[in-house]
């Protein structure tokens, strides 16, 4: 196919707030420097949404109902509609839950659609003791999954997963973080914490049952001279907050807000290691390659991780980290003493995270993208539309 001067026009929908959902604006990004007008579609989620400058065009609807399933339901109605009335050349679905409107519109007006999925969905903890819910998204993805060309993913066992259940194997682009060499981190004075304190961080959207957070308040009752910054948002911060005052941790725990990632960075790079605590609990958290894990490996900081065949792999082959063998209160104390302890394995980790963060990059995995839409826009016949 030839290549047009006029500009593709590509939409994105995801069901999050746009402005925190790094993988959807690092992939933007890329495919906006192929000849593409970028289109993203999502809620509109809390007072950051107007605060925060996304670079690209924006749609976010007003939901009334913020979760469950009558906000899934009006969401994909809200979505399929204005997909269908607005002018696209490709059509992008991130996860499972938009996946049915982005479907259905690629059939009516004959669009390519590619799919995007960020998890394996149907294994979250969420609905695994939720028999209809459960079956509502394995039916949809049943119904569309076998039918797709243009499949991504982000971790190689989710996508040999889909490949065993579908016979799709999908391409694997991986959340590897930006450069941010140049981000200089918060000084533990103006963060509040001790200076002769090992500092820990865990970060993330999805603080959640099952990710390792109640054990580690545990275990900070169990060690000295270390304190733990909480960044990010999830279903279980307000009990590790709970806990936190009831075991007197106050004055070695803060908690942060969720942040937009430039910010989020400086608390990273204050940090002396990183935590990612998964439990082995449900597929997708077996398969999850997370993204805190690239983060902490671009700031240059060890990280103290579950025994995960994703994470383990990339820690193993880098040696940038401590794996733990069991999520307890006692396994994480153990790890972190070892830190605490013992400043030349710490600063080797360190050293390691750094070497790692050469090849383990955005600017490397993100040829990958460019490699994968190439393919699309190429075998796509149907001539962009004019922009609007």
């Amino acid at each position: 196919m030839k290549e047009h001067s006029t500009k593709y026009n590509v939409a994105f929908s995801v069901t999050n707030c746009i402005c925190f959902d790094q993988r959807v604006l690092k992939i933007a990004e890329v495919v906006n420097q192929l000849n593409c007008n970028i289109t993203i579609i999502g809620r509109r989620k809390d007072h950051q949404c107007e605060s925060v400058a996304v670079p690209f065009n924006i749609r976010r609807f007003r939901m009334i109902f913020k979760k469950g399933f009558l906000f899934y339901k009006f969401y994909n109605i809200r979505l399929f509609f204005y997909l269908l009335f607005h002018k696209s050349d490709l059509l992008v679905a991130n996860d499972l839950d938009t996946l049915l409107p982005n479907f259905l519109v690629s059939k009516l007006k004959r669009l390519p659609l590619v799919f995007d999925s960020h998890e394996y969905f149907t294994g979250v903890p969420e609905i695994q003791n939720r028999p209809f819910v459960k079956w509502v998204w394995t039916t949809i993805e049943k119904m569309i999954f076998p039918r797709l060309k243009y499949v991504m993913t982000v971790s190689d066992s989710i996508s040999m997963q889909y490949e065993s259940q579908y016979g799709i194997r999908p391409v694997t682009i991986r959340n590897c973080a930006r450069s941010f060499a140049e981000t200089k981190g918060y000084t533990k004075k103006e963060l509040g914490i001790s200076g002769d304190h090992l500092l820990l961080i865990l970060q993330g959207g999805g603080i959640n049952i099952d990710r390792g957070g109640e054990e580690l308040i545990e275990a900070m009752t169990l060690i000295e001279n270390v304190s733990l910054i909480i960044v990010g948002s999830g279903d279980v911060l307000q009990f590790l907050k709970n806990k936190v005052e009831e075991l007197n941790l106050s004055n070695r725990v803060k908690f942060i807000p969720k942040q937009p990632w430039n910010e989020l960075l400086r608390y990273t790079k204050s940090a002396d290691a990183g935590l990612s605590l998964d439990k082995d609990t449900n597929l997708n958290y077996r398969f999850s390659l997370p993204n805190k894990l690239f983060d902490y490996i671009s700031a240059g900081i060890p990280v103290i991780t579950s025994d995960l065949p994703e994470v383990k792999k990339i820690v193993k082959e880098s040696g940038c980290g401590i794996i733990i063998q069991t999520v307890t209160p006692e396994e994480i104390c153990k790890a972190i003493i070892k830190l605490r302890d013992d400043r030349v394995l710490l600063n080797k980790l360190k050293q390691n995270a750094v070497i790692a963060s050469g090849t383990l990059n955005w600017d490397r995995e993100s040829k990958k993208v460019v490699d994968f839409y190439k393919v699309i826009k190429f075998r796509n016949k149907k001539k962009p539309h004019q922009d609007s």
